[in-house]
């Protein structure tokens, strides 16, 4: 019997786990299995562009994982059973479950109302495809307007700055506000704080500093001092949240529903199920947690890869550095800011900014959607066996010895 590999999730870090697992490991041996809702790759750091407007490559899964032996099953997933080590899917057809070996759960994060009463029902957030196709159409009808509109953007995180200077740029027509719970840019150095600000002047997105919504509603957002902001379009980007099905299943969880893992994304209380992406409380190399982002998927996707391979073939795990280095934030599709970060996480002097900002950023997307897309690249013409083919009520017992 082959060990079962189920990919939960074809994001950045499942996409790029089960290609590089089908790559190195024997099909005689091993089959890998992913799950996902879409058919297509979601460029999730992409769908800012996607709501302003812009064309954004999808490749279908199938094309991606063609020639890999990766069997695809586009479902929902709505429940998971460590102990039983089944998951359990939704699909056109009823759904049903599917056991496991080893599980890789990546099922990635979405957008956090933070409880704020209104979000659901009336703002607009770019976590997923769905939500950002809604805010284009949204955005398209106002552009349509003779009067134009108002968007507001609710959040000056990463996802709120890039949100609002695409909006600005790609739809002129459009009178953008950005609302920062703080200090605009307050992570950031003084120097990229103030290149911040240039862009936004520059693009004519007014902000509101220091002010914190506590209501949407469907023409307006209320603060907490009391005033009303109008708005015809709500972008709310003020968090992200955990799906709340590892939490469900038993598996060991933090207060925001992320799986406890060790150094090799392991989780501590299931030693068959790996955890990737926003979906892992992981700890950097500098006793920080990982921050929810695009290169955390990165390390974390790499060591969940050496770890399986290593204890299915028994050989050596090694450790994939967990360092965050830098942010990069598009300010459009001409300006940027590249800000480094030290061990501690705070700021470092010095940025870069402008047009080669801009064309760093492009290339680290182009290259992971690449990396992703391409899984059959170099593609080894010996693959590893398993030291040993464990049946489904073994794993448990693989898993404690490893």
């Amino acid at each position: 019997m082959k060990h079962r590999i189920v990919v939960l999730g074809a994001g950045y870090a499942g996409a790029f786990v089960a290609g590089n697992l089908a790559r190195r490991l024997s099909p005689a041996d091993t089959q890998v299995t992913v799950v996902n809702a879409e058919p297509d790759f979601v460029q999730r750091l992409r769908l800012h562009q996607l709501a302003a407007g812009q064309k954004i490559e999808a490749p279908k899964l199938a094309a991606v994982f063609a020639g890999t032996g990766i069997r695809l099953r586009l479902a929902r997933v709505t429940a998971v059973d460590p102990e039983r080590q089944v998951v359990a899917v939704a699909d056109a057809d009823g759904g049903g479950g599917l056991g496991y070996d080893t599980l890789v759960y990546a099922l990635g994060s979405r957008g956090d109302d933070c409880g704020v009463p209104g979000v659901v029902e009336h703002a607009f957030d770019i976590a997923a495809r769905p939500s950002a196709l809604r805010l284009r159409e949204r955005l398209d009808s106002l552009d349509r307007r003779r009067e134009g509109g108002r968007v507001l953007v609710v959040g000056d995180g990463l996802t709120g700055i890039e949100s609002a200077t695409e909006i600005a740029e790609s739809r002129p027509g459009l009178s953008v506000t950005l609302v920062a719970r703080g200090e605009l840019g307050a992570r950031l150095s003084a120097g990229a704080r103030s290149h911040l600000r240039r862009a936004c002047d520059r693009l004519g997105i007014t902000v509101l500093e220091h002010t914190s919504v506590e209501a949407v509603e469907a023409t307006r957002v209320l603060c907490a001092d009391g005033t009303a902001v109008a708005s015809d379009a709500t972008v709310w980007t003020a968090g992200f949240a955990v799906n709340p099905i590892a939490a469900a299943g038993g598996l060991e969880v933090t207060e925001r529903g992320q799986i406890v893992v060790d150094r090799t994304m392991r989780s501590v209380s299931h030693p068959n199920v790996y955890a990737a992406g926003d979906s892992a409380y992981a700890i950097g190399d500098n006793g920080r947690p990982l921050p929810m982002s695009c290169a955390s998927a990165g390390h974390t996707s790499k060591q969940v890869i050496e770890a399986i391979i290593g204890r299915l073939t028994g050989r050596k795990i090694a450790n994939i550095k967990m360092t965050y280095t830098a942010n990069h934030i598009s300010l459009g599709r001409q300006d940027g800011i590249l800000q480094a970060v030290d061990d501690e996480a705070q700021a470092k002097p010095k940025y870069v900014g402008g047009r080669k900002a801009a064309r760093i950023k492009s290339g680290i997307l182009k290259m992971s959607l690449w990396a992703t897309s391409h899984p059959t690249f170099g593609l080894p013409k010996r693959k590893r066996r398993l030291d040993t083919v464990p049946d489904a009520s073994a794993t448990k017992a693989l898993g404690a010895a490893a």
